[in-house]
């Protein structure tokens, strides 16, 4: 596969718009970090959740965030050559997960993921300060365990989470040591470089229920007012049987694999929020849905997302073919 290693950084001595950025997000990121302080009641009246900035009682809020489904493609693409098709293919999805940042209305305060790889019996955050990585793939060179993202957890920004959850009546876990997984790294490995941005994972929740993960996303909503970019990872067609096929040549019909399904996704995500839940919410019923989701946590974070949407109505900032398969990302915000 031939990659553009290019990290996303201009070199040159002028200060470019995603090195600007990024000094504005580890600022607004070290406040974030710094927002514990809380009244009796569990909050600061006169702090924002996001900042910790004293305003005296008269909060500015950040601009608020989109929501956005990602693609992750597959195990560590973008780090070692997997020859997993089509290079140019590749690159742009590279180059797709390379502009998250610029994509945003300010620089985030913190990053949540939602990722595939990992499902829990009740909604869990990560609390470590410093996260390790999740080598959760098999079979890849000796290189593939030696990716590095060394982001700062979001303490802070978990307790926000659990709260949230815990007012929509879930019974939201914590857990102290788990790592970012793949579906949350090798993303962000792309988007944010730098690994300066404090993020923090929030699983799936076991039986994968849409109605489930709706709920969860709304539970959310709050989140995209203080500055905090909320992302659901996974890849919106997903049965290994068909990206088995493909490689080994065996064909492809015609507008790839998934391309029924892909279809539907777009114009799902497009419409009021009523009606995009709805149908979410009975995504199995859609055409090719069991074809492109055997099991369906890859498709799951979208629901969350949607959920976390609101009002806002879905664009597809990315969608492509990748090995073989149609595949689309989705942004509301």
């Amino acid at each position: 596969m031939n990659r553009d290693h290019h990290d996303g950084h201009d070199e040159g001595r002028h200060v470019t718009r995603r090195e600007a950025l990024a000094a504005a997000g580890a600022a607004a990121a070290a406040a974030l970090l710094a927002s514990c302080g809380k009244d009796a009641a569990g909050a600061d009246p006169t702090t924002s959740p996001a900042t910790g900035a004293d305003d005296g009682g008269a909060t500015a809020r950040p601009a608020r965030m989109p929501v956005e489904y990602l693609p992750h493609g597959g195990g560590p693409w973008p780090f070692i050559d997997m020859k997993l098709g089509d290079p140019a293919e590749l690159d742009r999805l590279a180059a797709y997960l390379r502009g998250l940042p610029e994509a945003l209305p300010a620089p985030a305060t913190a990053l949540l993921v939602i990722s595939a790889h990992w499902e829990e019996p009740a909604p869990t955050v990560m609390t470590a300060p410093h996260p390790p990585l999740l080598y959760d793939y098999y079979g890849f060179p000796e290189q593939a365990y030696r990716v590095t993202w060394p982001a700062p957890g979001a303490p802070a920004l978990a307790d926000r989470v659990r709260g949230l959850l815990a007012d929509a009546g879930f019974a939201p876990g914590a857990d102290p040591t788990r790592g970012f997984d793949h579906g949350t790294f090798v993303p962000l490995k792309l988007a944010y470089p730098a690994a300066d941005v404090p993020t923090a994972q929030l699983s799936l929740v076991r039986g994968l229920d849409p109605a489930t993960h709706l709920a969860l996303g709304r539970a959310l909503r709050p989140l995209r007012d203080e500055g905090v970019f909320i992302l659901g990872s996974g890849m919106s067609y997903h049965n290994m049987a068909g990206f088995r096929a493909a490689m080994s040549g065996a064909g492809v019909p015609a507008g790839g694999l998934g391309a029924d399904f892909d279809a539907w996704l777009a114009e799902t995500v497009a419409l009021p929020a009523a009606e995009r839940d709805a149908r979410l919410a009975r995504w199995s019923a859609a055409p090719g849905a069991r074809a492109s989701h055997p099991r369906e946590e890859h498709l799951i974070p979208l629901l969350v997302i949607a959920g976390a949407a609101g009002a806002d109505r879905g664009t597809a900032p990315y969608r492509d073919t990748v090995m073989g398969a149609r595949v689309s990302a989705a942004r509301f915000g």
